[in-house]
């Protein structure tokens, strides 16, 4: 039996089909309601971290570009050539997991002590890019990480809405019809068993050879 879009058994085993299937389709909705509602209340403390490592960013970035200015100023661009001893810094991002979603938390930003040694300015300078960097790596975690809480709960509720706005109705008004064929065909041999035990009560007309 074809209803809709939907392929089902032909009479009770149709019914019985169909409200399984509506009843796994609703507890899907209670769940993806209740995952889309725990996404939410942790995009909202995504979001707050974010912003928070956005400002903290732009402040050390500042801050960095003025002791630049500083250093080159006072020492010229060949000694912050020298300052840049070519060392590089070692990031390390610790993933969290929640709802089954893996997603950046944590970062340490670990940079070498120089090789060379600093004037004032460019000890200065060369502490506030630190801090720009450490900011900066933070910055790109709390990004990333809202980025994929974002896009979960963004399919989260497409999927819950799916389920609700067109799976739903199209089961319960399948089962509607499968539930109205069984009802008339219930009634039908119903009707057809009275009949029958009319028939089988009802004594036989005599016959004239018999009066």
């Amino acid at each position: 039996m074809t209803t809709g879009r939907l392929s089902v058994p032909p009479g009770r085993a149709g019914r019985l089909s169909l409200t399984a299937r509506l009843e796994t389709a609703r507890r899907g909705a209670g769940l993806l309601d209740r995952k889309l509602r725990l996404l939410r209340d942790e995009l909202a403390r995504r979001q707050s971290a974010a912003e928070l490592a956005a400002e903290r960013w732009d402040r050390c970035q500042a801050d960095a570009q003025r002791w630049l200015l500083r250093a080159g100023l006072l020492g010229g661009q060949h000694a912050i050539r020298l300052a840049a001893d070519g060392q590089f810094a070692d990031v390390t991002v610790t993933d969290a997991v929640t709802m089954g979603i893996r997603y950046p938390a944590t970062a340490t930003c670990t940079i070498p002590a120089p090789a060379t040694w600093d004037g004032p300015a460019l000890a200065q300078a060369r502490r506030a890019h630190r801090d720009a960097l450490a900011a900066a790596v933070q910055h790109a975690v709390a990004a990333r990480a809202l980025h994929v809480i974002e896009s979960e709960a963004l399919a989260t509720r497409h999927r819950l809405r799916a389920i609700q706005d067109r799976w739903i109705p199209q089961l319960e008004q399948a089962l509607a019809q499968v539930s109205l064929a069984v009802e008339e065909l219930e009634r039908a041999d119903a009707a057809r068993l009275r009949l029958a035990m009319g028939r089988a009560v009802t004594p036989p007309e005599p016959r004239e050879e018999d009066i």
